[in-house]
């Protein structure tokens, strides 16, 4: 999740068990707009074997379905499936297994990738293929439910939703940039999984072009500290929302927060 910062300095804010793997969330966006009920990414979803899950084990007691009622939803209340990319943790909850079937976790929505990297996904490259699992992708487009969007620098996906892409964790991923009482939130997917990943060089070894990676990542957050930016923090096992602020020595962590605190 570091890459090629030491454990010795990483595990000091997320230290790992004695298999050597951290805790991390997976938190889903959810957003109201009228008679839209967008879901943004889904999980890692539970239709996998017990291999399978042996490595990426689920611990906790959240669930998607759990985390829709208390808010009064159902998964067949969602409109829209937002996927910021196809990555098993990011798209693993918007496929269920009934029976022998694969279906849609969401039957009413209409699910959104791109096009340049729904092609990187189903034609894997060997060093990301075991991210890209075919029983999470393929059952979506065989449904019908499958719409593109384009792959321009930022593009407006739906009032107060615009999309900004990032090309260093995987092709073409997807980051919702929102309009939210008066301020901007940015989805930051993995191109910012956690708090622990402001550093420049804290940069996750999953990353295919990881020097791309760092130059989105600094030209993201020295945008994010010059305009307050709300960053809204999927893999942070702790912290919800953050922002950052430009010091001496750089975009630091500047303040942390729940997004219902806004």
């Amino acid at each position: 999740m570091f890459g090629v910062v030491p454990k010795s300095i990483w595990q000091k804010t997320n230290p790992a068990d004695a298999n050597n793997m951290c805790t991390w969330a997976m938190r889903s966006l959810l957003i109201e707009d009228g008679d839209r009920l967008i879901l943004v990414d889904t999980g890692i979803g539970n239709k996998q074997d017990e291999k399978f899950f042996s490595h990426f084990y689920l611990h906790g007691d959240d669930t998607l379905e759990k985390s829709l009622g208390a808010k009064g939803f159902s998964k067949d209340d969602i409109t829209d499936v937002f996927l910021t990319h196809l990555h098993f943790d990011h798209v693993g909850g918007a496929v269920v297994r009934e029976g022998d079937q694969l279906l849609p976790a969401f039957k009413n929505a209409t699910y959104w990738s791109n096009e340049k990297h729904w092609e990187w996904a189903v034609h894997p490259n060997a060093r990301e293929k075991a991210s890209f699992l075919k029983e999470n992708i393929l059952p979506i487009q065989e449904s019908g439910q499958l719409k593109f969007v384009g792959t321009e620098k930022e593009i407006e996906f739906a009032p107060d939703f615009n999309l900004r892409f990032a090309f260093g964790h995987t092709d073409a991923m997807m980051l919702p940039k929102l309009n939210y009482k008066g301020r901007t939130i940015i989805y930051a997917a993995d191109l910012l999984p956690s708090t622990g990943h402001i550093p420049l060089p804290y940069v996750m070894a999953y990353d295919m072009f990881p020097l791309q990676t760092l130059k989105e990542k600094k030209e993201f957050l020295d945008e994010a500290a010059a305009n307050d930016y709300v960053i809204y923090l999927e893999h942070d096992p702790l912290n919800e929302c953050c922002t950052v602020q430009q010091t001496e020595k750089g975009v630091k962590l500047n303040n942390i927060f729940k997004l219902s605190e806004l």
